[in-house]
């Protein structure tokens, strides 16, 4: 399994620009996928620079309804004409970081027919499944970090509902993609327990004291490779370096074998 990250807050590739979304390129067994758009075309245009035909993408997963990651899926569905999109039934509702500032999909993009809406569980081929952790018991509450849905015209915490985790078993190995990791990294590192992880851990507000200390050795505790990026806060990953034996970063441009 190949992973490369087309796009990522981050850069260290001078003729890759970053911006403040996600997007990964994987290449596997079961084909091509895509893991998220980012922000904007950006993806795309990165793709292009780094010989990457998103044309020839099977599959493509938007991990939640933020715009952080599916900003470019309108740009996917136009240099891409035949792969499935599968997001949560919930992606397309109104979510909001405050009530003046939209964070949500572009809705006029939800009736497309290549969108695939998923319940709990997907299986994408397999090997390949799409959990969306609504039922499972969280030991850690972290909060909605200040993130709102819509719903008949009044603001509500965001429960997340609408994330979901690609799980893909490959050559003995169980690897987990997660977006941005709204439901809790702690408890989704528990859920799964995989092998590798790689993925948001959304702790960029949080501030790099005894706390996010306590977060780090709990991580540590499981047998698991963790590669982070986009919202986890390059300050944050820093520091929670210093207490994991098996934390790595991803910018844009990278690429990972596993």
């Amino acid at each position: 399994m190949k992973v490369t990250v087309l796009v990522e807050n981050t850069s260290l590739n001078e003729g890759l620009r970053a911006e403040h979304g996600l997007s990964l390129y994987i290449e596997t067994g079961c084909g091509k996928l895509l893991f998220d758009m980012g922000q904007t075309s950006l993806f795309a245009d990165n793709a292009e620079k780094l010989g990457i035909h998103l044309a020839d993408v099977d599959i493509a997963v938007l991990s939640h309804g933020h715009y952080d990651h599916g900003g470019g899926l309108g740009k996917f569905l136009e240099v891409n004409q035949k792969a499935p999109v599968y997001l949560s039934r919930y992606a397309f509702e109104a979510h909001f970081h405050s009530p003046e500032k939209y964070i949500g999909l572009v809705p006029s993009l939800s009736e497309n027919q290549r969108l695939i809406y998923t319940g709990d569980t997907a299986s994408l081929c397999p090997g390949l499944t799409l959990y969306s952790c609504n039922h499972c018991r969280k030991a850690f509450e972290l909060g909605s970090f200040g993130l709102s849905v819509k719903q008949n015209n009044a603001f509500l915490p965001d429960d997340f509902r609408h994330e979901q985790y690609l799980l893909i078993e490959e050559d003995h190995r169980r690897v987990l993609f997660s977006g941005c990791s709204h439901k809790g990294i702690l408890d989704i590192a528990g859920w799964f327990q995989p092998d590798v992880l790689i993925g948001g851990f959304h702790f960029s507000k949080l501030q790099s004291d005894e706390t996010l200390a306590e977060y780090a050795r709990y991580l540590n505790g499981f047998p698991t490779v963790y590669y982070t990026c986009h919202c986890t806060g390059t300050a944050q990953f820093e520091f929670m370096k210093s207490y994991m034996d098996n934390l790595h970063y991803l910018s844009t441009g990278q690429s990972i074998t596993l």
